[in-house]
């Protein structure tokens, strides 16, 4: 039986799921987290690898002699060094499409609470100030309606379409910066070029993977197009954006407010700016993270193992 090494299995599975379907097809060892320094010997004996952030570079692909196959249990791939792989013929997959619904659902999660930070509205009846208000009601922040607002979606594909079904069921108005328009066009949505989006959107939401040509794209130039009560939301890559320029933009009033579920650097280093900034909202990079949403995932990562052993390799990346 082929051994098989599972490099970080905690993040995908703390305890609420299991192993069997994998330890099925042949001998597993699961590591709770491998740091960098340490995957070139845990993987060393391995015929197949599965990683989510634990990164597999050249150096360890090399070690690996007996290598075959590297699963990556996560859409992104940039963990591993796919030409070192290609160069020594070992298939890479990815399991694309497990979280859709979850991150639209955090989008729209983040996108409400800065409408109406009900967080901190609950918290503010739990320390007794509503019992002690002169009136019925009482409001600690400014209260948006989504209603005829305008969503501005950069990336429209399967995340940023769900995006979009659920925005329109509130009514709001779609326009979306998108490479292929006329691929994925969309009824409700209006296709316009970045900066038009940036500028006319209430809020924008980023659904846009991350690539040479956009890293740090969100920057001062950019942000300054804004409204001055829009939102930004990203649940789908921190370098996306220059955190020290929307920190700033924050801090100025360029724009209301920001929800991020990722960040350049996870966990976040002590120092980042957008840690302290006024008017942002911060999540532990959830959105992926439903237990619905790590089923599938557990499910398409063990599909791809067996899918591989009979020879027809899926989800292929390289």
């Amino acid at each position: 039986m082929k051994n098989i090494v599972v490099l970080d299995g905690y993040t995908l599975n703390p305890g609420d799921l299991d192993w069997v379907g994998l330890q099925a097809l042949g001998n597993v060892k699961v590591f709770a987290r491998t740091p960098e320094s340490g995957v070139a010997e845990r993987i060393r004996e391995a015929h197949i690898v599965l990683t989510n952030k634990a990164i597999i570079n050249a150096a360890a692909i090399e070690a690996a002699t007996q290598l075959e196959y590297i699963g990556v249990t996560a859409t992104g791939y940039n963990v591993v060094d796919i030409t070192a792989a290609r160069e020594r013929h070992i298939p890479v997959s990815n399991v694309p499409a497990y979280s859709t619904a979850s991150v639209a659902q955090l989008t729209f999660a983040l996108i409400l609470e800065l409408c109406h930070h009900t967080g901190l509205h609950a918290e503010s009846v739990r320390a007794g100030e509503w019992g002690r208000s002169l009136d019925f009601s009482y409001w600690k922040t400014p209260l948006t309606e989504l209603s005829g607002s305008t969503l501005g979606i950069v990336g429209l594909g399967q995340i940023g379409q769900a995006v979009t079904r659920i925005a329109l069921a509130f009514d709001m108005k779609v326009i979306a910066s998108h490479k292929h328009p006329d691929r994925d066009e969309m009824p409700g949505v209006t296709f316009v070029d970045l900066a038009t989006c940036f500028k006319q959107a209430d809020i924008v939401s980023l659904h846009c993977p991350l690539n040479a040509g956009n890293k740090e794209f969100v920057n001062t130039a950019l942000l300054s197009t804004m409204k001055k009560t829009a939102f930004l939301i990203n649940t789908s890559r921190g370098p996306l954006i220059r955190e020290a320029d929307l920190a700033e933009a924050l801090e100025g009033g360029v724009i209301a407010g920001a929800a991020l579920d990722v960040l350049s650097v996870e966990p976040p280093l002590g120092n980042n700016p957008l840690i302290t900034a006024p008017n942002t909202i911060i999540t532990p990079h959830i959105a992926w993270a439903t237990q619905a949403a790590r089923k599938r995932l557990m499910h398409t990562t063990v599909e791809n193992v067996k899918a591989f052993l009979e020879g027809a390799p899926q989800n292929i990346i390289n």
